[in-house]
């Protein structure tokens, strides 16, 4: 029997003995719970600091908790070295570890999924593991969530439909708010039969938001609850398929979005019927590429078209395809901060992707970007300089408009503005020469931030008043949030406090008004209104910090979570602070690194 570790729930180690070794202390499960999750091996003194500083001899406490640590996880595992260095059997399963980065199949499998991380252990005198623990519970909360998500979609697209509705209800139960998995769990009950549990589910959906929310369902739901069964034409052949997706798309691409879908969705139940697999997988593609890029709010039913389509390419052995299919699934869950997901599905699209350079650029650039969100920056500079040569090697100039956008943001949040002011602005004349004018709001927001830090503001509200006129007429939820960002700091950087903070709240509904917004965003807003609120004692401060550590922290987006524990700090919590200096410890970023260098201690209980 493999060691398994769960730390999910009741934590319990299972070595495949009848003599199960139990810890004497509850730190030895914090401290193994740390040295499986760190991102690299801590040092001893570190480790002391963290959870044993109030001991006489932090050391001393530290080597007895590791000898406790070795003896509970058996001769197959070692514990040693400064760094301490924990390697476990190749076999062992840690159920932590399968909820990040193993496949959705064997995560629904685990007994503990959902449940809390070290539940029931409370770990008293170590505030900075406190803060640490806080973090990380919050992550696995939403990464239970978003693995059940994507086991309800895979088992969905495997016509597995009772596995299915149950993964779907349990995820709707611990997330109701959330309108994907409402539409997910709808379309499951019509895809069932259920008709009359699908318009239940419609009817307490529509209770809830607006009893919680004061909202009603967007187009996601909406769409789950009505889409239509779709009849095909009376034509066969792929020729005639390949000609109604053209057309559909045409037809999109020119505005008649109604009458674009109607022909791309007959173009699927076409290829269906004429059981053509290669066009089966040709017209989910293209129709959940035209769901998830130019409709507002439809992602979710995207996801379940992607899902479908894998599976119709897997069978039928067609790695280009499905590496197609897993760049977008990865780009989905990258908007919606699900990063490990992300993660997985674009390492196994290169994989597919057999060096093919379009799609290899495509991955790199979305890697690069999660990087970026996770605040990894000297890998999301990497990536996102490989994916930009890939895409001038291609002549994709929209891919590089993408990357160099992305690439200029790093310069942004590192505070270099040199860099960002002319990676950015190239990103603006390649977005210009690609006439893709749908994407300029995004590069033009941040440069139009970047113009106001360099002492500009005359220019930064310049084009910034362009990037938001040009959002608003696309209709772009997300570059509208981006841009009200912008003009909010140029307007508290005029003096306009009180205008500074209407726009900061109607940055935050517009980047939040459909269901699949880019979550970074949202955190990136609420960074904005804390510093805003601290700066002019607003009385909403703490509920907004409250709100980017619950947002930040769940997503483990490491620097924005360094940012909102900051925040706290300086609104009297010397733990956030702790925990702020604890998280930044491996984030490259010399503007953060000023930031918490000035934060309060615990000895001094103010800001330095």
């Amino acid at each position: 029997m493999p060691l398994v570790v769960s730390l999910l729930g009741r934590p319990c180690l299972d070595t495949g003995s009848d003599a199960v070794y139990l810890f004497r202390s509850r730190k030895s499960w914090a401290l193994l719970a740390y040295l499986l999750l760190a991102e690299r091996p801590p040092s001893r003194s570190r480790l002391a600091g963290l959870l044993f500083d109030t001991a006489d001899d932090p050391l001393r406490s530290l080597r007895w908790n590791l000898a406790e640590v070795r003896r509970g996880l058996g001769p197959a595992s070692t514990l040693e070295g400064d760094p301490v260095v924990l390697t476990l059997p190749p076999d062992a399963v840690v159920d932590v570890h399968v909820v990040a980065r193993g496949s959705w199949s064997a995560a629904v499998r685990l007994p503990g999924l959902g449940d809390e991380l070290l539940g029931g252990i409370n770990v008293r005198g170590a505030a900075g593991f406190e803060s640490w623990l806080l973090t990380e519970q919050q992550r696995f909360a939403a990464a239970s969530e978003a693995v059940l998500h994507e086991a309800a979609q895979g088992l969905m697209a495997r016509k597995e439909l009772a596995a299915a509705l149950r993964c779907a209800e349990r995820v709707t139960l611990m997330s109701p708010l959330d309108e994907n998995n409402q539409a997910l769990l709808i379309r499951l009950h019509r895809m069932v039969g259920d008709d009359a549990a699908a318009q239940r589910q419609l009817r307490a959906v529509i209770r809830l938001l607006e009893t919680e929310l004061g909202t009603t369902p967007g187009p996601a739901v909406v769409s789950a609850a009505s889409e239509p069964a779709g009849r095909p034409p009376s034509v066969t052949g792929s020729a005639s398929v390949e000609a109604i997706l053209e057309s559909g798309s045409a037809a999109v691409a020119a505005g008649a979005t109604a009458a674009g879908m109607t022909s791309i969705r007959s173009a699927v139940g076409l290829a269906d019927l004429a059981a053509d697999r290669t066009m089966q997988v040709r017209a989910r593609v293209v129709l959940a590429e035209t769901l998830v890029h130019s409709m507002r709010g439809m992602d979710e039913e995207g996801l379940s078209v992607l899902h479908a389509a894998d599976e119709i390419a897997a069978a039928d052995g067609s790695r280009e395809a499905q590496a197609e299919i897993r760049t977008e699934l990865g780009y989905v869950d990258f908007l919606r901060a699900r990063y490990d997901r992300a993660s997985l599905w674009l390492i196994d699209a290169l994989d597919l992707a057999d060096g093919a350079m379009s799609l290899t650029a495509k991955a790199y650039a979305y890697l690069g970007s999660i990087e970026s969100d996770r605040a990894d920056y000297p890998r999301a500079v990497a990536l996102l300089r490989r994916a930009i040569e890939l895409s001038r090697a291609t002549e994709e100039v929209r891919r590089e408009a993408y990357a160099t956008t992305m690439l200029g943001r790093v310069h942004l949040l590192r505070r270099e503005h040199d860099l960002a002011t002319d990676v950015l602005s190239e990103a603006i004349r390649l977005a210009e020469r690609g006439h893709w004018l749908a994407f300029l709001p995004w590069p033009q927001a941040m440069l139009g931030e970047v113009e106001l830090a360099a002492g500009r503001p005359a220019s930064a509200m310049s084009t910034l008043e362009q990037a938001f006129a040009r959002a608003c007429q696309l209709g772009d939820p997300c570059w509208e949030g981006a841009s009200a960002r912008g003009l909010a700091l140029v307007a508290d950087a005029g003096g306009e406090t009180g205008r500074a903070f209407e726009l900061l709240a109607e940055a935050r509904i517009r980047c939040n008004r459909l269901a699949d917004p880019y979550v970074w965003l949202d955190a990136y807003i609420l960074d904005a209104q804390c510093e805003l609120g601290r700066r002019h004692s607003h009385p909403d401060t703490g509920a907004w910090v409250e709100a980017m550590h619950r947002l930040s922290a769940r997503t483990a987006m490491r620097e924005m979570t360094v940012r909102a524990l900051l925040h706290a700090a300086a609104l009297g919590s010397t733990e956030a602070a702790d925990g702020a200096r604890l998280l930044s410890v491996d984030i490259d970023n010399p503007a953060l690194a000023v930031a918490v260098e000035r934060s309060p201690t615990r000895a001094s209980g103010s800001l330095t």
